[in-house]
């Protein structure tokens, strides 16, 4: 910004020679960050759908203790295919959030220098650092709070959903189901759940939109007696809110990724319900087999 801001002060100061060289400098920067993020997002495709690839597997050698679960096959084929992807997702960007700390947080801690005072606290080491640290802390558990019913919600709506999904399923093969009044209240059901869970997430946006906007203004706020002070350039305070807003956006990775994780933890929890079964399952059958062995045991010591 200082040197755009010196170029348009006065014609001839910056040469199109220096223009083009800053340009260059810029297409490097942009260059490596085009083939890491290709890079990235090419392993994580690749290790999420091997990752699928095991649960399907896994769930396939245990399809005789599963198939007659409710939703058997929505567990398997959606839920684990839904899980990797959320998974993909929130790996990546978790990945990207450190990535952006390792740059930007150095500089963040370079340019509170720049920083006279804070608000209220005066002259603090590292200050920009604190703050967002702080800012982000303080947001994540708020939100968190606010949001602390949704999975459970979530998870409470995949539920009525599946049970309506299969009766209409099994409705296309006969005519003895999917009649009028179960569809009904299978929907009613469906639409309760669908207004508890939006109203819940009302409160839950509220809190959200409002921390993300307020996080806007926060370091100008922060800035605001080194501006009034003339202690920094323009350049150097759109530098100073640059680093500020990569840094903070990174801290609050669990407030921007929270629908994500609530759906995430939703699916977890019927993978997880669903695995229950199979331990059941082979619970049962290995009682079953040391029962049959004492009652062969017991045959052959009578014989």
């Amino acid at each position: 910004y200082d040197f755009v801001q010196t170029a348009l002060t006065k014609p001839g100061v910056v040469s199109e020679s220096d223009f083009n060289s800053f340009m260059l400098n810029f297409a490097q920067i942009a260059g490596v960050y085009i083939f890491v993020a290709v890079l990235m997002d090419f392993f994580t495709r690749h290790w999420t759908f091997r990752w699928r690839t095991a649960l399907n597997t896994f769930y396939m050698q245990n399809w005789p203790r599963l198939r007659h679960i409710e939703g058997a096959s929505q567990r398997v084929q959606e839920d684990s295919k839904r899980f990797a992807d959320i998974l993909e997702q929130l790996g990546a960007d978790f990945l990207k959030a450190i990535l952006n700390l390792v740059s930007f947080l150095p500089i963040l801690s370079r340019l509170s220098d720049f920083v006279g005072r804070l608000p209220l606290v005066g002259k603090v080491p590292h200050s920009l650092v604190w703050l967002s640290m702080l800012w982000a802390f303080l947001g994540t558990v708020g939100v968190g709070l606010v949001g602390i019913r949704l999975p459970d919600l979530e998870f409470k709506n995949q539920l009525v959903e599946a049970a309506y999904r299969k009766e209409l399923v099994f409705g296309e093969d006969s005519e003895s189901h999917a009649g009028p009044e179960i569809v009904r209240q299978l929907f009613a059901a469906v639409r309760r759940n669908y207004f508890v869970l939006f109203r819940n997430f009302l409160y839950f946006d509220v809190t959200k939109w409002s921390y993300l906007q307020f996080s806007v203004v926060v370091p100008y706020l922060a800035l605001g007696p080194t501006i009034c002070d003339a202690a920094i350039s323009l350049g150097q305070m759109q530098r100073i809110v640059s680093a500020f807003g990569n840094v903070e956006r990174s801290f609050q990775y669990l407030v921007r990724s929270w629908k994500v994780i609530i759906e995430f933890l939703s699916i977890y929890k019927r993978l997880n319900q669903f695995m229950a079964h199979i331990d059941d399952k082979k619970g049962s059958d290995n009682e079953c087999e040391s029962s049959c062995e004492e009652s062969s045991i017991q045959i052959q010591g009578s014989a």
